[in-house]
């Protein structure tokens, strides 16, 4: 399974996917951070341009992966694994080129840690959003909320539902019967776009979150849903258990589950991956 994330070099993100055993980055994005382009498509023409030997392997280099886009879809983007990012970065003057350099390197390595002993992403994961400034009782409840999504697509991959864009269909369907929004109109309200939106979810929003997708899993293994139309009716069903459950609890409790907060304020203690 493709596995989507976002790191950061110095403040600027950085799309990448987990494919065929790599982690594949946006060349994008790539650029975008070694030169401040305003105009990353034109500064690409014009370093292949320059760079015939580049230019004439580009087709090599690069690969279309699906990633997420400032809308919140997701879409083909040109990505390039390790080594292209290496022979990109010969090409591009930067005085920040080594140190990108080393923090790919460490953002591979990592990787390959984490495969070998899953405790170590979990505690990475868990100290990175500490340094961020989130509480403890959030940190918790978002990591049980990676552990209940993780079920989920493990479970739609077996029933025989496509990757990304299926994925991504059911994912909004469940949403919309949760909370009355698709992510991106979520995003939207949040005032957030290539973050991901769930790392601007309130404790409540996740619990809920985490009820629609689980919902959603049983109903599926219960019907032995198979292929996109059963677990597309799985999806609005389990959503509509949860959204069911969100206006129950709003109803008693007199509070208000869906917010615009977000917690952008956080950043200024950001510790994400990163090496200056």
């Amino acid at each position: 399974m493709a596995e989507n994330k976002i790191v950061v070099f110095q403040e600027k993100n950085v799309r990448r996917v987990w494919h065929e055993g790599k982690w594949w980055f946006a060349i994008a994005d790539i650029i975008e951070v070694l030169t401040d382009s305003a105009d990353v498509k034109q500064y690409v023409k014009k370093l292949r341009i320059r760079d015939p030997e580049l230019a004439a392997n580009w087709g090599t280099i690069c690969t279309p992966l699906r990633m997420p886009t400032p809308d919140g879809k997701m879409r083909a983007i040109n990505a390039a694994n390790t080594e292209g990012v290496f022979r990109i970065i010969m090409s591009v003057p930067s005085p920040k080129a080594e140190p990108f350099k080393r923090w790919l390197a460490k953002v591979g390595q990592e990787r390959i840690q984490e495969i070998e002993d899953p405790e170590i992403g979990i505690h990475r994961i868990r100290e990175t959003y500490k340094a961020k400034g989130y509480s403890d009782e959030w940190i918790e409840t978002r990591l049980k909320s990676i552990d209940i999504r993780r079920q989920l697509t493990d479970e739609w991959k077996v029933r025989g539902v496509q990757e990304n864009v299926e994925y991504s269909i059911l994912t909004a369907e469940i949403s919309k019967a949760t909370f009355g929004l698709s992510p991106s109109e979520y995003k939207n309200l949040k005032g957030i776009e290539r973050e991901p939106l769930r790392d601007h979810m309130t404790n409540l929003e996740l619990i809920f979150t985490m009820l629609g997708e689980e919902a959603t899993r049983q109903i599926a293994v219960d019907r032995d849903a198979k292929g996109f139309p059963e677990n597309h009716e799985a999806a609005q069903l389990g959503g509509k258990s949860a959204g069911s459950a969100r206006k129950n609890f709003e109803k008693t409790s007199g509070k208000k589950v869906i917010s615009a907060q977000n917690f952008k304020h956080l950043k200024e203690n950001d510790s994400r991956e990163e090496l200056k």
